[in-house]
């Protein structure tokens, strides 16, 4: 029993330094902040409580996008069956989009996710960590825009990934950060932005490419 409890202990903290850190990271930068500012704001009297139960900062950085990572992950699997071999472009574009935003609903107001992985992608040193973490099943949508673009130079094809992407992370980071302080948003719920960002997606992928690719 004081084993259980003492486990649950420790997770309630881990928990608490994870909040913490993400919002602060989501609002500062992850370069401006401190191990020592994530214990204070966590609550703990111990400032090596962040390295005690994560290690490093990046360790820390991981630990937290992995906690978004693996629901959206689910989500993404979930779409991808239902879909199948689809040959629409618009199906492949939905499975990189929706997950992510049906994530950011579930969470309430205010969340820091999306601002959180915006600041990380940013970050030379730290933006691998965001993309080993959210491969998993965007490989396999990948592989879908390829079966529907076969003509799509490879090259281009992950150039487009990657413009899609960012244009997924810095969209749902400015809505995040307009709820947050109660400003006004282009759309009104995520649902109707995940619509937005479909359609400027699927024009991306279905452009021309001009040039030698």
């Amino acid at each position: 029993m004081a084993g259980k409890v003492r486990a649950e202990r420790v997770g309630a903290t881990r928990e608490r330094i994870l909040s913490a850190a993400e919002r602060l990271f989501a609002e500062h930068g992850v370069s401006a902040v401190s191990n020592r500012q994530v214990s204070e704001a966590a609550g703990q009297g111990n400032n090596a409580a962040v390295g005690y139960h994560f290690g490093t900062k990046a360790d820390l950085v991981r630990a937290i996008a992995r906690r978004h990572a693996e629901p959206v992950d689910r989500m993404r699997e979930r779409m991808l069956a239902g879909i199948g071999d689809s040959a629409d472009v618009r199906d492949w574009v939905a499975c990189l989009v929706r997950p992510v935003t049906e994530h950011l609903a579930a969470q309430g107001t205010p969340t820091w996710c999306a601002r959180f992985i915006a600041q990380v992608v940013t970050d030379p040193s730290l933006r691998a960590i965001i993309a080993e973490e959210t491969q998993g099943s965007l490989r396999k949508v990948m592989a879908g825009f390829h079966r529907c673009l076969p003509e799509l130079p490879a090259g281009v094809r992950a150039e487009r990934g990657d413009m899609a992407w960012h244009l997924i992370t810095h969209v749902c980071a400015e809505r995040e950060r307009a709820l947050a302080k109660g400003a006004s948003t282009p759309r009104p719920s995520w649902n109707d932005t995940a619509t937005g960002l479909i359609d400027a997606l699927v024009g991306l992928w279905l452009a021309p490419v001009s040039g030698d690719p």
